[in-house]
Order: structure tokens, then C-alpha cells, then sequence
């Protein structure tokens, strides 16, 4: 994807929140949990892992949080007017958020290289071979 140029622009669905991202994520990532399929609304949902610093946001967020079964804090910023979840992060590791890249204007680099959770994924979807895969969070 080395045509890609940065930064990159996104919104929120009703535009009231932009971002800027600067840099190519370090990974990007299709989960298969439960509450991944509950949040898209489909089979998984696309993250990309970015660092902090690597994107700005223009407009207002709301913040939601929960508990993994793992014990891991999963906080999501959102849209407080459209409800478009925009990225989630961990106050314990903020350096890095886990952006809902699918928000961007050029969705060109969704193209995930691990797959998480796949223990729980649809049967119907067939995961790519060229992939890394792993049946709970593993390799993130």
C-alpha cells in the first residue's frame, strides 16, 4: 500500500467530528468477538492500531467504557450526535488507539493482516490464507 499518501482525512457519518490521520498504522486487524460483531453490525469489526500521536480529532467525542473478559479496559470515543464509534484505547496503554478506520475518506488500507477471536467468527466467512489468525486476542 505504498501508494497511499498521508495524512489521510475521516468524519464521523454525520461529519460533526473530523480526524487527520498522519501514519500508516502498525497493524490492522479484524476481530470476530461477540461484542465485535455486536458494534459493526456484521461478521467482524476492522481496526486499525495507530499511535496516538499519529492522529488528531476536530470536534466534539463521548466516551464509552467497558471490561473485556479479560480484564482489559475497553474504552470507545464516539460521536456524541450520529452515535459513529470513532476509536477505542486503553487509559493503561493510551500511546496507541485502535481507530475505526472504515471512517476514513480513502478506506484503501482496511486490509487486515490478523484475524482475533476467530473462535467465535460466522461460519460462513472464509478468512483469508495469507493471514495471521488466532483463536482469542492473541497477536495484538
Amino acid at each position: 500500500m505504498s501508494d497511499i499518501q498521508y495524512p489521510l482525512r475521516g468524519a464521523c457519518q454525520c461529519g460533526q467530528l473530523r480526524y487527520t490521520l498522519y501514519a500508516a498504522p502498525a497493524k490492522v486487524v479484524a476481530c470476530h468477538c461477540k461484542q465485535c460483531q455486536k458494534l459493526s453490525t456484521s461478521a467482524f469489526s476492522i481496526t486499525a492500531l495507530v499511535k496516538a500521536d499519529d492522529v488528531a480529532f476536530e470536534g466534539e467525542l463521548a466516551e464509552w467504557q467497558r471490561v473485556a473478559e479479560s480484564g482489559n479496559k475497553n474504552y470507545a470515543k464516539f460521536c456524541p450526535q450520529c452515535g459513529n464509534r470513532i476509536y477505542h484505547y486503553n487509559p493503561d496503554a493510551p500511546e496507541m488507539i485502535k481507530l475505526k478506520a472504515a471512517s476514513l475518506d480513502d478506506t484503501r488500507i482496511l486490509q487486515p493482516t490478523v484475524h482475533l477471536w476467530v473462535s467465535q467468527k460466522q461460519d460462513w466467512y472464509c478468512i483469508p490464507d495469507d493471514v495471521d489468525v488466532f483463536d482469542t486476542q492473541g497477536g495484538v
